[in-house]
C-alpha cells in the first residue's frame, strides 16, 4: 500500500533532498510538523490537530490522483528524513481574484529545516518540473504579508506581486510567475 500510494508521482531529485510521493508512513511526522506553531504561523495562524493534519495528508495524495500533479513529500538526502511537502494544488479557494483553474504553488518546512535555503532549492526545483507539465503556463501563490522568508523565496523563484487581498479575512499576497521565471 505504501509503495503504491505514491507510484505515480514524479521524483524530483534537488542536491539536498528528494520530493517524492507521501507514504503512509510519513504521517507521524507530518502531523508533528503542522502541529507546530513555527510552522502554522503564516498558514491559518494556528497549529493544526491530528485530524486536520490527515485531512490535509489526503490532500496531498488525492491532488495526483485527480489533477495529474500535487504536492511532494520533501525528503532529506542526508537522514532520509521527511522535512516537509512542497507542490502545485488548485483549492478552488473563496479568493478574489479566482485562482480556479491556475496552479498554485504552496511549500511549508518542518521548522529544523527553516533558514537552510532549503525551501528555495526545493521550490525552484519543483517549478522546473512544473514548468514542463504545465507547458509554459503561469503559477500563483499567496503569502501573508509578514512571512518573509517565504516572500523571499517567491521572489527568488519569479513570482511577482500582482495585488494585495484577504483570505479567510486575513490579508494576503498574490503572486503569479510564469513559466521560465518570467513575471506574469
Amino acid at each position: 500500500m505504501n509503495s503504491a500510494s505514491s507510484a505515480a508521482v514524479p521524483v524530483v531529485e534537488t542536491e539536498r533532498t528528494i520530493l517524492r510521493g507521501h507514504r503512509l508512513d510519513d504521517f507521524e511526522m507530518h502531523a508533528a510538523m503542522w502541529r507546530d506553531p513555527a510552522v502554522t504561523r503564516y498558514i491559518g495562524g494556528k497549529p493544526f490537530t491530528r485530524e486536520e493534519a490527515w485531512g490535509r495528508y489526503l490532500r496531498y495524495a488525492g491532488l495526483w490522483a485527480v489533477l495529474g500533479y500535487g504536492f511532494w513529500a520533501i525528503e532529506e538526502k542526508a537522514t532520509g528524513k521527511l522535512i516537509g511537502g512542497a507542490g502545485f494544488h488548485d483549492l478552488k479557494r473563496d479568493i478574489v481574484p479566482s485562482l480556479e483553474g491556475i496552479p498554485e504553488a504552496g511549500w511549508g518546512l518542518a521548522s529544523s529545516a527553516h533558514g537552510k535555503g532549503l525551501a528555495t532549492e526545493v521550490v525552484r526545483a519543483m517549478h522546473v518540473w512544473g514548468d514542463g507539465f504545465f507547458a509554459g503556463g503561469k503559477t500563483v501563490c499567496i503569502i501573508d504579508p509578514q512571512n518573509s522568508a517565504s516572500l523571499r523565496v517567491a521572489e527568488k523563484c519569479g513570482y511577482r506581486e500582482v495585488m494585495k487581498t484577504t483570505y479567510r479575512g486575513d490579508p494576503t499576497i498574490l503572486f503569479e510567475r510564469q513559466a521560465g521565471g518570467k513575471a506574469a
